[in-house]
């Protein structure tokens, strides 16, 4: 995906931001109360990520959780990318 479509479809998605690195991603850290409420979030992620088939790497620190979302099968960014990160968004 070009750097002006990438622009484009973050105004889509708030909070989301493009990670520094050789491949295309995105990424947006999310902060809870407690680690339960950190987990309970995720959890409802990974049903979404079943869903669209659509897995993001997830990593955790007690009370936040970054979601990393990329499409390894183009080794960088694509539409479902973005749709992923609304779906988390509505969380």
């Amino acid at each position: 995906m070009q750097g002006d479509k990438v622009k484009l479809m973050l105004d889509v998605v708030p909070g989301w931001k493009k990670s520094e690195g050789e491949i295309d991603k995105i990424e947006k850290l999310f902060k809870f109360k407690n680690f339960t409420e950190a987990m309970v979030f995720v959890n409802k992620v990974a049903e979404i990520a079943d869903e669209q088939d659509h897995h993001p790497d997830i990593f955790i620190q007690w009370n936040k959780v970054t979601f990393t979302l990329w499409t390894h099968a183009i080794n960088g960014l694509f539409e479902n990318d973005f749709i992923l990160a609304a779906k988390i968004d509505e969380l």
